[in-house]
């Protein structure tokens, strides 16, 4: 099981409350042998090893203190899934559907995903380290007490979303659209380059850096109708 971080980094830091890491202990785990997922499944205490899960059914499964490390996912259904006190280490793959999926107490590290579906799903405590992800949907998504580490992040949907105490850490986030989004202690001033396409007037829960105020400057004229000769 997962022992819950107590508390993020202090709020004085420039007003932002800091998000809530995961303190993940696994138990000793099985390896799994099953071959292929099951709708509704129920997996516990697994080892996923290299498994190539593509294009397989696990729609409304459960994983709960899981290590599923290399596995391939490209077209996976996980649909309102819930991922528990897991660690998912270089997953790859594209079109992985995990829509409306809850995931609570989890790192994700050195993930290499394109297209990936996560509208309208739930993320507390969890933390994305390392790799890289393409065209990530969020829309409607909430996340509170989330890290992007060390990853890119290329053309993010947020709109709509709500993001509460989330960290941009040494992350590249790259034409990002945060359209009718709601931010409440977002850190961006970790985010090198901080691309933003769409939203600009969401970002008033959300603290950047002088230097990225400058290279927004002239997007936030434009946004305001402010001309700049």
């Amino acid at each position: 099981m997962a022992r819950r971080a107590t508390g993020g980094r202090a709020a004085g830091r420039a007003g932002v409350r800091g998000a809530r890491r995961p303190e993940l202990r696994l138990p000793p785990l099985r390896p799994w042998s099953q071959g292929e997922l099951e709708p509704d499944g129920d997996y516990d205490g697994l080892d996923f090893q290299d498994a190539d899960l593509t294009g397989q059914d696990g729609v409304g499964s459960r994983f709960m203190d899981c290590a599923l490390t290399g596995c391939v996912l490209d077209g996976t259904a996980l649909g309102r899934a819930r991922v528990l006190d897991s660690v998912l280490t270089g997953p790859r793959g594209v079109g992985t559907h995990l829509a409306e999926s809850t995931f609570r107490d989890v790192e994700l590290i050195d993930a290499r995903l394109g297209g990936t579906q996560l509208h309208g799903a739930v993320l507390e405590r969890v933390v994305v380290r390392g790799g890289k992800i393409d065209y990530l949907n969020m829309r409607e998504a909430r996340l509170k007490d989330v890290v992007f580490e060390s990853c890119v992040l290329v053309e993010p949907d947020f709109a709509g979303a709500t993001l509460e105490r989330v960290e941009f850490v040494d992350c590249a986030l790259k034409e990002a659209d945060f359209g009718s989004a709601t931010l409440t202690d977002v850190d961006l001033r970790g985010a090198a380059p901080l691309e933003i396409v769409r939203g600009l007037d969401r970002l008033s829960g959300a603290v950047i850096s002088t230097g990225q105020l400058l290279d927004l400057a002239p997007l936030l004229a434009a946004e305001l109708g402010i001309r700049v000769e």
